[in-house]
């Protein structure tokens, strides 16, 4: 049997980048992990395998969040996780960090960009939320994954930046609708972070790298650990009176 006092996170995208973070950040603070992956099972089995080394539980489960008609049955092996693993049926934490970015002029974006970043960005953290919502306690938290891009504005990332919009809207409504069962509801919005996102630019162009940082208070650009930390800091014992709130986790950019 777990634990009673174990507490259960379940992070989309936690394959790589910003997911695979808070997922080992959150394991190294005692959470035991489920995370997903879209097509790469083996990297996901090596954060499993992370976290496990840790002395935590973990499972991974294939999700495409761009396919909303796939939500109920994903929603029904987690049920089957939940009580293989842990012999409970809800889970603590829900972190929607699965996305993908996209580089494009306004006056370029073709409506399938559009309605691809749709799926996968605004009805796809609507509806899994939605499908999960049996699975989370009463008490739980939910993280939703916003951008920087939706305060401060760059050529290329309108299509981007107005799902993240509709992200910091979705949150507040979430956290209206859901305090009613304890549950709070905050996004962190990452600046500009080196990771393989949007083709890796920030960490591997030392232009785009030097530039993002002059215009950054800390001087620097983000690590994936910087972002992970702070879901970690926002899920943390302390912080469930916080809720509605956006926290912008950039260094200080465009300030």
């Amino acid at each position: 049997m777990a634990e009673s006092n174990t507490r259960i996170a379940l992070i989309t995208g936690a394959s790589r980048g910003l997911g695979r973070s808070a997922a080992l950040k959150l394991a190294e603070q005692g959470m035991d992990i489920i995370l997903t992956y879209k097509d790469n099972g083996n990297k996901a089995q090596e954060v499993v395998h992370q976290i496990t080394a840790l002395g935590r539980k973990a499972v991974s489960l294939q999700l495409d969040v761009g396919d909303s008609g796939g939500f109920s049955a994903f929603a029904g092996r987690v049920k089957g996780a939940l009580l293989d693993t842990w012999q409970r049926d809800q889970f603590d934490c829900l972190v929607n960090n699965a996305g993908t970015g996209l580089q494009a002029p306004f006056a370029e974006t073709t409506e399938e960009q559009f309605d691809m970043l749709v799926d996968i960005h605004l009805k796809g953290t609507f509806f899994l939320t939605q499908k999960l919502l049996p699975l989370i306690r009463d008490g739980g938290r939910i993280v939703n994954i916003s951008s920087g891009l939706a305060r401060f504005s760059f050529p290329g990332y309108a299509a981007y930046a107005v799902m993240k919009g509709g992200i910091e809207v979705m949150t507040r409504y979430m956290a209206k609708e859901l305090g009613p069962r304890g549950i709070s509801v905050n996004t962190i919005a990452p600046g500009a972070i080196e990771t393989d996102f949007g083709g890796g630019a920030v960490r591997d162009n030392a232009q785009v790298n030097a530039q993002i940082a002059s215009i950054t208070a800390m001087g620097r650009v983000g690590l994936p650990d910087d972002v992970g930390g702070a879901v970690a800091a926002l899920l943390a014992d302390g912080t469930h009176w916080i809720s509605g709130q956006r926290i912008e986790v950039s260094g200080g950019m465009v300030l």
